[in-house]
């Protein structure tokens, strides 16, 4: 682990502040995900999103008590956008998400961070950070980072159901990485659900995706497997295409052909 990164992370100002209130209200915050997965492999942290078994009602209170910015627009989804210190930090309660159905789901507040940590995409998405400098690791994300594998949590099919877009998340994370250790079996199921997705999500979403692979570290990587192109790349091409979206084709499908040529 990268005790220095992971220190200077915890010390910003933000984050300290945010941390010494939640600890004052005896209860506890925890940073999760992106943050955690971007400083163990020494890449520059874009978004903070955090953790805690308070509910959201009770975080509102803390947060007015406190005169700290808040945006809830996603308050039915239990997360709350908090606005300190120029930097934006969300705080979402523990949950299970349950009767998800692609991008829409009803949740259930747990207590339970390893519930909490079920729900999430892949391992190394699953990685929570304490004041006291503690991992949380309850699926060895920590290990398939180092690894450079990009794991589902559960079931690999289940998860692809709950939410195609983690198609191509899982196409976008494979950019982390110089050499990423390709798993067959995910790989399939991946290619598997290709064709649904298109019919699931709307090409803006999946174009929203697509364009933040240009931005990964190895962006390649998103797009080829050696010298193959990865067959979504076609069928999305022939889909934007059919669809006559025009913004897809000139913002991603141009853009990975003169990448790759």
């Amino acid at each position: 682990m990268n005790t220095n990164k992971i220190t200077n992370l915890l010390d910003q100002e933000s984050i300290k502040y945010l941390f010494s209130i939640f600890h004052n209200y005896k209860s506890e915050i925890r940073l999760v995900g992106g943050s955690i997965r971007d400083t163990l492999i020494d890449r520059d942290v874009q978004d903070i999103d955090s953790a805690t078994p308070l509910e959201p009602d009770e975080v509102l209170a803390l947060l007015k008590k406190h005169n700290i910015e808040y945006d809830d627009y996603a308050l039915r989804y239990g997360s709350i956008i908090a606005y300190l210190n120029n930097k934006k930090i969300q705080i979402t309660t523990l949950r299970e998400d349950i009767n998800q159905l692609g991008r829409h789901t009803s949740v259930l507040y747990t207590k339970d961070w390893k519930k909490d940590a079920a729900r999430r995409d892949f391992t190394f998405n699953a990685l929570y950070l304490g004041i006291d400098q503690t991992v949380y690791d309850f699926y060895n994300g920590e290990k398939d980072l180092k690894e450079k594998k990009i794991k589902f949590i559960g079931e690999i099919e289940d998860r692809i159901k709950e939410d195609y877009l983690r198609i191509y998340r899982y196409f976008r994370f494979l950019g982390l990485f110089d050499q990423p250790d390709i798993d067959d079996t995910t790989q399939s199921f991946v290619e598997k659900y290709i064709h649904e997705s298109l019919v699931v999500l709307t090409n803006d979403v999946i174009r929203q995706e697509v364009l933040k692979m240009f931005n990964m570290p190895f962006p390649l990587n998103c797009f080829f497997r050696s010298h193959d192109k990865f067959k979504w790349v076609e069928i999305l091409k022939e889909h934007f295409i059919k669809t006559n979206y025009k913004l897809g084709l000139e913002k991603c499908i141009n853009r990975i052909d003169s990448i790759i040529n």
